[in-house]
């Protein structure tokens, strides 16, 4: 088993280095640029050769600066016990984090979208997150609709608050920031209210 350069010698320096490097990353995502370790590397005042210690490549690099967000859960505590009052707050929330992250979130949709040739294309930023809240908001919903029924109805609803549809929305339908976010928790209302129908 080989042991990662990180996990040795002096850890605390190397992850102060390791850290300048996500945030220089995620600097330039911001500014809508695509950061390579080499660019990365210049931005942080590191060596290339020290860069590349830690991120071998650019994909590596990527899936590190995704916006950290940690939360398990969406849902405030007490959660409402309404499905379409769980999906709003939950829409609500996605949409705020989506409009927050703008910048970082088009740059990565972009890059992930890029061929990668003959390669399989992998989707480092769509871990399924969004997912997993949606289908917590439905949790309510277990007894009246059956297991692939919610999954699909959770699916739509992530179609139609993300990323993918802000940029639509501001982009083609020329909405502003807060009617896209608006738009994408009534449809996702509407989603709900169209499958308890």
């Amino acid at each position: 088993m080989s042991i990662s350069y990180e996990s040795t010698g002096r850890t605390s320096q190397k992850a102060r280095t390791r850290a300048a490097l996500v945030e220089a990353a995620r600097a330039l995502l911001s500014a809508g640029q695509t950061p390579t370790v080499e660019r990365v590397a210049e931005a942080a005042s590191i060596s290339r050769t020290t860069a590349y210690r830690y991120f071998p490549n650019q994909r590596a690099l990527l899936v590190a600066t995704f916006p950290e967000i940690d939360a398990t859960s969406l849902l405030p505590d007490p959660a409402p016990e309404d499905p379409l009052d769980r999906i709003d707050v939950v829409a609500q929330a996605l949409a705020k984090q989506i409009v927050e992250h703008e910048a970082v979130l088009r740059t990565q949709l972009r890059i992930s979208l890029e061929s990668d040739g003959d390669q399989p294309r992998e989707l480092p930023f769509r871990t399924g997150r969004a997912i997993g809240w949606i289908e917590e908001a439905l949790a309510p919903l277990e007894a009246r609709m059956s297991r692939p029924q919610l999954r699909r109805l959770a699916l739509s609803i992530r179609c139609a608050v993300g990323i993918e549809a802000l940029v639509w929305l501001t982009d083609i339908a020329g909405l502003s920031r807060k009617e896209a976010t608006e738009t994408m928790r009534w449809s996702a209302h509407a989603l709900v209210r169209s499958a308890l129908a």
